[in-house]
């Protein structure tokens, strides 16, 4: 009885890349919370059983929250503590994308397609940020892979795995919805050329549904009240360039390049590259055509293409020879060389520690931005008072964004500031945090808001004859999510 003979230079593989993105992703771990991150926290900090009410004030379904929360019990609440939760969906990225490649094409292919999630600049930059994108990236992946063994290869054990990963990822991120109605379509083009039966289609779409039933309601009222008034519309060059947006602008030249002359040597002819190229085609100009009608359109949201985009190109290059492989190199070159950490995303931590001293248990602290209120509470100290111009914030580890473009338009200073500074005693203080909106301010109707309230709050405290200017912070600006502070006593 002869052994099977095990080969481990696969695993060693797999493991190198592992060791190697990880030393691409550790950089800004422990850098301050932004203004998402602060809000995911601060959610995930609330009991178990209250997180999916809680998000019917927010945008995003429960899955990641809960899985946040039950990490945040084992390892704290330290921004390395929450971001290590993305890290390892992230670094998990790479064997599945091997297994996937492997699995739909071939083992090269597989091999280049845990490269490119090794080293993707989109999974650097969201494995250490204490948010769902890396999840996303993952379930996106499994999900294309099981599509295509489906219904493509015809094993139809995979169609159970489908409606898993499927799941998971609808209550994961809304956006799993366009992907989900690209499969359906894919699925439809097959059904209707005699490629695939209809039984297990229309099955997994039943299942998927019931699944999803009891989370729809809470999708229409967020849809209805909270939706993304911070959004803009995009413009055609954001859906074109959609591609950049998850390789590097940078490093898609040379991309093109290996597609190219991996195509001029060998044009693919495997339907799977056509339905996962179609599927992640179908998803990105969806989202944009509803962020026309009701702007949504982020490029953090592209995690959800991710898979199907990886796994089609993985497939292209791995057929190319010399020329492919040089560009190959550069892209990888260009990745190492631009993977430094991520510039910092929000100076609120830097702000905050340093007007902490300052401020007293039962003071007041206003935020122009009200989505800063969470970040904020990560850092000041307990006891204060948080108002916003749309009124007092009652639990300041979340954002109540139901209705929120119209109670932040009407939250005038005369009806919203000066009669909670009128019922303060003399001593208590007033520290106001506001925005910089920055070279390029944004033109959404949320943030236009925020600079009307800005302006108009900043100026009446200056204004009140009951105040006086006892200190600030002012710090270098960052591209985004740059703060300053000032501090005022009660006369």
């Amino acid at each position: 009885m002869t052994r099977r003979s095990v080969s481990y230079g696969p695993l060693l593989a797999l493991a190198a890349l592992m060791c190697l993105s990880l030393a691409l992703r550790v950089g800004a771990l422990s850098t301050g919370y932004w203004i998402d991150e602060g809000i995911a926290v601060g959610i995930a900090s609330h009991p178990l059983s209250d997180i999916p009410r809680i998000l019917g004030q927010d945008g995003n379904p429960p899955l990641y929250y809960l899985l946040l929360h039950v990490w945040m019990l084992g390892f704290g609440e330290g921004e390395a503590a929450t971001r290590a939760l993305s890290l390892a969906f992230a670094l998990l990225a790479i064997p599945a994308s091997f297994w996937a490649g492997s699995r739909v094409f071939d083992r090269r292919a597989g091999f280049v397609a845990a490269a490119g999630a090794a080293g993707a600049p989109f999974l650097t930059y969201y494995a250490q940020e204490t948010r769902m994108y890396s999840l996303v990236v993952l379930l996106s992946i499994l999900a294309s892979a099981a599509f295509a063994l489906a219904f493509v290869r015809g094993e139809r054990r995979q169609v159970a795995w489908l409606g898993l990963w499927l799941g998971l990822l609808l209550y994961t991120h809304t956006w799993g919805l366009f992907l989900a109605a690209s499969m359906a379509v894919c699925w439809l083009v097959l059904w209707r050329r005699g490629l695939v039966g209809g039984g297990d289609g229309a099955r997994l779409a039943v299942v998927l549904a019931l699944l999803y039933a009891p989370w729809l309601p809470s999708v229409i009222s967020q849809t209805a009240h909270t939706a993304a008034p911070w959004a803009e519309r995009p413009s055609p060059l954001l859906l074109l360039g959609f591609a950049g947006g998850l390789f590097g602008y940078l490093a898609l030249p040379l991309l093109v390049v290996a597609v190219f002359f991996a195509l001029r040597r060998r044009p693919p002819v495997d339907r799977a590259v056509r339905v996962l190229a179609a599927m992640a085609i179908m998803t990105v100009s969806l989202a944009w055509v509803c962020s026309q009608i009701q702007p949504a359109w982020a490029t953090r949201y592209l995690a959800v293409v991710l898979g199907p985009v990886l796994l089609a190109l993985a497939s292209v290059v791995s057929r190319g020879r010399l020329w492919t492989f040089l560009a190959l190199v550069g892209v990888a070159l260009v990745w190492v060389m631009s993977g430094g950490p991520p510039p910092v995303k929000s100076n609120v931590r830097t702000v905050s520690e340093s007007i902490a001293p300052q401020v007293r248990p039962g003071d007041l602290v206003v935020a122009t931005q009200p989505e800063q209120v969470p970040a904020l509470y990560r850092y000041l100290p307990e006891g204060v008072v948080y108002r916003t111009p749309m009124g007092l914030v009652p639990d300041p580890r979340q954002t109540d964004w139901r209705n929120g473009l119209a109670r932040l338009r009407a939250g005038q200073a005369e009806t919203e500031l000066l009669p909670a500074v009128a019922r303060m005693d003399r001593g208590q203080r007033v520290l106001i945090v506001t925005p910089e909106p920055g070279a390029h301010p944004s033109q959404a109707p949320w943030a236009r808001a925020v600079r009307i309230r800005t302006r108009e709050w900043t100026a009446a405290l200056e204004a009140s004859p009951r105040l006086r200017r006892v200190g600030g912070v002012s710090t270098i600006a960052l591209p985004k999510n740059t703060v300053t502070a000032a501090l005022y006593e009660v006369r």
